[in-house]
């Protein structure tokens, strides 16, 4: 009798675990197409839900068609839109730097971010939110160069343990900074404060449709490069001899983390956790691969964004906790109960 091949004993079981991951984007997909509609539905404004449904697809003008419309429609894209982009940002980040703990404020994209909404709220006298947007953008953009620039020097280029060091030099130098001009000009704080945050309120739709290709070009260049960080995971040694471009990958990978992290901070203000737990998740449900990674990433952040949204509009009726603040309080524990009762997931 002829033995029987591996890859006939293998497929079977293979192709069983694809349709489950593939069956749990479906019902991920579905989640997240529930938590908008609630988010439509729900807030600080009790409307029923005959009427959100209604007003959603005919809008007549009235009170509740303008809420709809005009404050919870926007919101409720832009959270889709920020979530989807700190997930896969932290899924990259994570990959790039083989670290489940890294952040994508690794990079100091957040706090370039930062940095130079206080300049422009300092000096160039900006007030609304549609301006902090162009300013915390280039300020994360020139942020993650800098980082890339210096972890990149000497020999060996750009790894992840001199990138690492980068950024957190970089957060160290930026932190004093704003720290210096807010001890300086008291009244920057009183501005800043509400971006630093973290929120989703008050966000109109011109922003969503400033940020929104930034978003999909970073979405479309990471998931991309899942195929290329499934080989980086190897090391680079073995990454190299099984023919995959390392720095060229670092490269795209770092472009494609400024453009997420970087839209979705100038759009909201840093929201912390989402980025760093999410991956972690997505790797409890598929394992290493990142071209499942990355696809889940990008839908679970956005559920998880968008729910905390909800929660706090609703738990300090009539006024709101701002997501940031609720994704640090209900994300955090769970993280760490994560931690504490399994090992890390390889990258």
């Amino acid at each position: 009798m002829e033995p029987v091949s591996r890859p006939e004993v293998d497929r079977p079981p293979r192709a069983r675990a694809q349709t489950l991951r593939f069956a749990g984007v479906l019902v991920a997909l579905a989640l997240l197409a529930f938590v908008c509609l609630l988010s439509l539905w729900v807030g600080s404004k009790s409307i029923p839900f005959s009427s959100t449904w209604s007003v959603l697809w005919h809008d007549d003008g009235s009170t509740e068609a303008v809420i709809i419309h005009d404050l919870r429609v926007p919101r409720t894209i832009l959270g889709v839109l920020v979530g989807a982009a700190l997930g896969l940002s932290g899924a990259v980040m994570q990959a790039l730097t083989r670290n489940p703990l890294a952040d994508p404020g690794i990079l100091g994209v957040n706090m370039g971010a930062a940095a130079a909404v206080v300049v422009g709220i300092a000096f160039a006298g900006v007030t609304g939110v549609l301006g902090y947007v162009w300013f915390a953008f280039f300020g994360a953009a020139a942020a993650a160069v800098i980082v890339y620039g210096l972890g990149s020097t000497g020999r060996g280029g750009a790894t992840p343990d001199r990138l690492i060091m980068a950024g957190a030099a970089i957060t160290a130098v930026l932190q004093a900074f704003i720290s210096a001009i807010l001890l300086l000009k008291p009244h920057v704080f009183d501005q800043f404060r509400f971006w630093n945050v973290g929120s989703l309120a008050g966000r109109r739709m011109d922003i969503v449709v400033i940020l929104a290709p930034f978003i999909m070009v970073g979405i479309l260049l990471s998931l991309s490069l899942a195929r290329s960080l499934n080989v980086l995971a190897l090391g680079e040694q073995t990454g190299r001899a099984l023919g995959a471009h390392v720095g060229r990958t670092r490269v795209l990978g770092a472009l494609a983390v400024t453009l997420l992290c970087g839209a979705a901070t100038a759009a909201a203000g840093p929201i912390a956790f989402v980025g760093l737990a999410v991956p972690r998740i997505a790797r409890i449900i598929v394992g290493p691969d990142q071209r499942w990674v990355l696809p889940y990433s990008m839908i679970l952040a956005p559920v998880l964004l968008v729910a905390s949204d909800i929660l706090g509009r609703v738990l300090n009726q009539p006024a709101e906790l701002q997501v940031g603040i609720v994704t640090a309080f209900l994300g955090a524990p769970v993280f760490i109960a994560f931690c504490r009762r399994r090992k890390l997931a390889r990258l």
